[in-house]
């Protein structure tokens, strides 16, 4: 797994990233989504190195990089204080610009980089997702069923208690989550992660900034009517439930960009595991025509 990838961990300030990173090129970003660690780009990151420099992090939080302590606000786990340590990490291996792609949770940290930073970010891949701020407003019956996880995990203590009684039955182990789907190595570090209950409240602290602050700073950008800037590639898992929530998603997504592009992936929601060879081929022709 990662064959060729140097694994290190970076102090970027009040944390420690643990982060792979390999290849050569222009440099890229890869950010992970829940439940999972930087090893869910194991078979996108070995075939994006062919042609850039690849950086795939633990975000703060997750898999092996700190837990820092909460406050009433969950500001540490806000998605504008991810995407300062991103742009700290990049700088520690000497990117001052860089593309990114996010997925999921990581999606949300991508969009931050984007409207933050523009300045830096030179290309932003959004996966799997559409703004934190857009899915609450456009919140409905069905997306609370649905999605119903967003709710549950905002609560104090009680999904930590639900959740660390028996990890392997509420991540899907041995069902969606297999060794043979995940790949051995991947899966053992996803396994890891969910076992220790530090890790388990920080993915949690994670879903209680977007509820609050998270979905505060997406409403001031929207008041302020400020976009991404930078061209912006959007894709979605064909078989997640993205287009049956928003049917447009790129109509979505519009009124947040100002270059913007992006089509379905043939995939399950985690899309750098179900096929990683579309998603790779999607990521460099976007990356290399920016």
């Amino acid at each position: 797994m990662f064959d060729g990838f140097t694994l290190d961990h970076v102090d970027v300030g009040d944390v420690t990233l643990r982060v792979r990173h390999g290849g050569s090129g222009p440099p890229v970003l890869l950010l992970h989504g829940h439940p999972r660690t930087h090893t869910t780009w194991h078979r996108v990151a070995p075939r994006l190195a062919e042609r850039f420099t690849v950086v795939c992090p633990d975000t703060r939080g997750y898999g092996a990089s700190t837990k820092p302590p909460t406050d009433a606000e969950h500001t540490p786990y806000s998605k504008r204080v991810m995407a300062a340590d991103c742009v700290a990490l990049m700088a520690h291996f000497g990117h001052s610009r860089f593309f990114v792609a996010g997925h999921d949770r990581g999606a949300y940290v991508a969009t931050r980089l984007a409207l933050d930073h523009p300045s830096v970010i030179r290309g932003a891949a959004i996966l799997d997702a559409v703004p934190i701020g857009e899915a609450l407003a456009r919140c409905d019956a069905r997306f609370a069923r649905e999605w119903f996880h967003w709710f549950f995990f905002a609560q104090p203590e009680k999904p930590e208690r639900v959740i660390t009684t028996d990890p392997d039955a509420w991540y899907n182990v041995g069902t969606k989550n297999t060794p043979e789907r995940l790949g051995e190595e991947n899966f053992a570090d996803f396994h890891r992660a969910i076992h220790d209950p530090a890790t388990v409240t920080a993915m949690l602290e994670d879903y209680r900034a977007g509820l609050g602050i998270d979905r505060a700073h997406d409403d001031a950008d929207r008041a302020a009517g400020r976009r991404i800037t930078c061209p912006a590639l959007v894709l979605w898992s064909s078989d997640d439930d993205l287009e049956d929530l928003y049917g447009d998603v790129l109509g979505v997504w519009r009124s947040w960009t100002t270059d913007l592009r992006g089509h379905s992936i043939e995939s399950g929601h985690h899309m750098a595991e179900d096929n990683p060879e579309a998603l790779a081929t999607a990521l460099a022709e976007f990356f290399s025509g920016t």
